[in-house]
């Protein structure tokens, strides 16, 4: 496709509703408006000021009215796009907006691909590829915290840290370069020492940034919670009673539950994964014991667990047995059911343990829980909706091989090693951050990271 085509798309959802929005881009998308949008005054398209909108109706080719509709006039260079740019309000519904498109076609445009306005808003240079990323971060984003981090994204905090690493080995660089190529000049060389504390610096940066990833993953996924413990001590309950509602089925019979059942929760603006597991304990039955195999491999992957306990009662090795499998994992032990009273020698084998007496059943102390949860989620103070966070698996990947050809060019330079050879390894972790950004990223790579756009975008 040509990236200078003139392209529309319906860039809202096709259904039923009091809006739909037909956007055209490119230098033709005023022409082609024109031919198809008649205005009641009489006055041509062309003649509309930039940045308003103009009432009218859309025109098929035999005259016939299709649509009342305001268009928006946006020019170059100040549009989403960089590009001349009309937005067609029509009403929603199932026929209008794609009629309008059809007519759009008709008379010489093309349909955009999926991401190609946000495409195009890159390569125009209005955006940096993080950026671009960012806007559909914010469409698929499924909650209030994660829409803010995208739109801060969005506004440039991870571009301006990247960026502000990379003026360092620009200077870094040009610094070297110097001494390599004119080593008959008087000038100051990069010493060994002043060499090493700019290397480190740069990977303090850059491992300060790659951090920030489990943040970022939890806004984005969610912190993964499991419920677990032995059968019967509440674990659905305890989903039920946080997530609100009858998610998972609540009896008196051990082993009701025999599959992981999750369901995303918003707890304090922070989306939580909530896991409720089968009940683990030695079992014959062929069904209950995949289920405790699966609650075993949740666990192993959660970033959090909450080993759900019955303080009413004395502590078995079904429950004991969970310190074993919980090894290695944070936790919180939830001592449930203290409406039935509390058990000492069971309160006192936590005494070491972060723990919560609580009960699902009445909601005593359940708000501790939630706030424990939310807490976990994001350790530090501060708000992190402005703050630089690598939020995908393409970021902290490339971050980490940043960080690894820093590293490499520190051990390196304590082998002895020729500055032009450190000099590979810093123009590496140059190319990687340039990955991020979009700068030295691959075409391929490129088209990937659009092609998930929705159409529209």
């Amino acid at each position: 496709m040509n990236d200078y085509d003139t392209i529309a798309a319906i860039s809202t959802p096709v259904g039923t509703g009091g809006i739909s929005i037909v956007r055209l881009s490119g230098e033709k998308a005023f022409e082609i408006t024109e031919k198809v949008f008649s205005r009641p005054n009489g006055k041509p398209f062309s003649e509309a000021g930039a940045n308003t909108l103009s009432y009218g109706h859309i025109i098929d080719t035999e005259g016939s009215i299709v649509d009342e509709v305001l268009v928006g006039k946006m020019l170059a260079p100040h549009t989403y796009t960089t590009e001349d740019t009309a937005e067609i309000n029509c009403h929603g519904g199932l026929f209008a907006a794609r009629s309008v498109l059809a007519l759009l076609l008709k008379n010489g445009a093309r349909v955009a691909e999926p991401g190609e306005f946000t495409k195009r808003a890159f390569l125009g240079g209005r955006i940096d590829l993080s950026q671009a990323e960012a806007v559909e971060d914010i469409i698929t984003s499924k909650t209030e915290l994660f829409t803010k981090i995208a739109a801060g994204q969005i506004a440039g905090a991870l571009k301006n840290a990247v960026n502000a690493i990379t003026d360092k080995i620009l200077i870094l660089l040009s610094d070297l370069e110097v001494t390599i190529q004119y080593p008959e000049y008087d000038i100051e060389e990069v010493t060994v020492g002043r060499l090493r504390d700019s290397l480190e610096e740069i990977r303090d940066d850059i491992e300060a940034l790659g951090a920030t990833y489990r943040k970022g993953e939890i806004s984005r996924e969610g912190l993964r919670t499991v419920i677990a413990g032995k059968p019967n001590v509440g674990k659905s309950m305890l989903l039920n009673r946080i997530l609100d509602e009858d998610k998972a089925i609540v009896t008196d019979i051990p082993g009701t539950t025999r599959d992981v059942v999750d369901e995303l929760v918003n707890l304090s603006g922070v989306p939580v994964k909530l896991m409720d597991t089968a009940g683990i304990r030695e079992s014959s039955e062929t069904v209950e014991a995949i289920g405790i195999d699966r609650s075993v491999a949740a666990i192993k992957k959660a970033d959090l667990v909450l080993w759900t306990v019955d303080v009413s009662s004395p502590l078995e090795q079904e429950d004991i047995r969970l310190r074993t499998e919980i090894s290695g994992r944070p936790f919180i032990a939830v001592l449930n059911k203290c409406d039935l009273g509390i058990n000492k020698e069971t309160l006192d084998y936590f005494r070491n343990d972060e723990c919560i007496v609580c009960s699902a059943k009445t909601g005593e102390n359940m708000e501790k829980v939630t706030g424990v949860i939310a807490d976990f989620a994001m350790d530090s103070p501060g708000d992190i909706t402005s703050a630089a966070l690598i939020v995908n698996a393409r970021h902290k990947a490339l971050i980490d091989k940043a960080a690894d050809a820093i590293g490499h060019a520190i051990s390196s330079l304590d082998e002895g090693m020729p500055e032009d050879l450190i000099e590979i390894d810093i123009n590496d972790c140059r190319d990687y951050l340039g990955e991020i950004t979009g700068e030295t990223a691959r075409e391929d790579v490129i088209d990937d990271i659009f092609s998930r756009f929705c159409l529209g975008k």
